[in-house]
């Protein structure tokens, strides 16, 4: 079942973006909400964070209009643009493995710092790491590679979000723009 709604999820998507009456801010929108949503769902429901669930609403929003902002900039290259849609994914997939690492979910005595380097494991969300502390206070980290690629796509993404935010600052009807569609495609 959780197959077949993923295929239909990825059809849905490829529909939004190759319809051409759907105005980018739109797509952007519909493409970018669900995931989002389902973290808030979980921090609120599932965590009880009502506050972080907020939160994370909050630098959502901020990040739409960013990212509306930067799609909708005049002179930058395509690249660029679609840089942040690479960048974002891969910063909370490394943020992800980084927090992880330590695996303290485990059995004890089942974990990796346990199993190999004799401590226990630690781990912070942000910044993001993990390690595992011995009873001598020393510590080992781990997933430093993922952590190295999680500080580079998070810095890139918030370089170029920065720059759509700037554009919506300058601009305002940039922001506006991306929510209306073409005159020429609807009729």
């Amino acid at each position: 079942m959780t197959g077949l709604l993923g295929v239909l999820a990825c059809a849905v998507a490829l529909y939004v973006l190759a319809h051409p009456r759907i105005a980018p801010g739109v797509k952007v929108l519909v493409l970018t909400a669900p995931p989002v949503a389902g973290v808030v769902l979980l921090l609120d429901v599932v965590g009880g964070e009502t506050s972080a669930a907020v939160v994370v609403g909050a630098v959502y929003v901020v990040v739409l209009i960013a990212l509306n902002g930067l799609l909708g900039h005049p002179r930058l290259p395509a690249w660029t643009k679609t840089t942040v849609f690479v960048t974002v994914p891969a910063a909370a997939l490394a943020w992800l493995l980084v927090v992880t690492a330590d695996d303290t979910i485990k059995d004890p005595g089942e974990d990796p710092c346990s199993m190999y380097y004799g401590g226990v494991g630690v781990s912070k969300a942000f910044p993001p790491q993990a390690y595992c502390l011995y009873e001598s206070g020393g510590t080992h980290d781990l997933a430093a590679g993922a952590q190295s690629v999680f500080w580079v796509c998070f810095v890139s993404s918030l370089l170029l979000l920065a720059v759509g935010l700037w554009e919506v600052v300058r601009h305002p009807k940039t922001l506006v723009r991306q929510f209306r569609t073409d005159r020429s495609l609807t009729r």
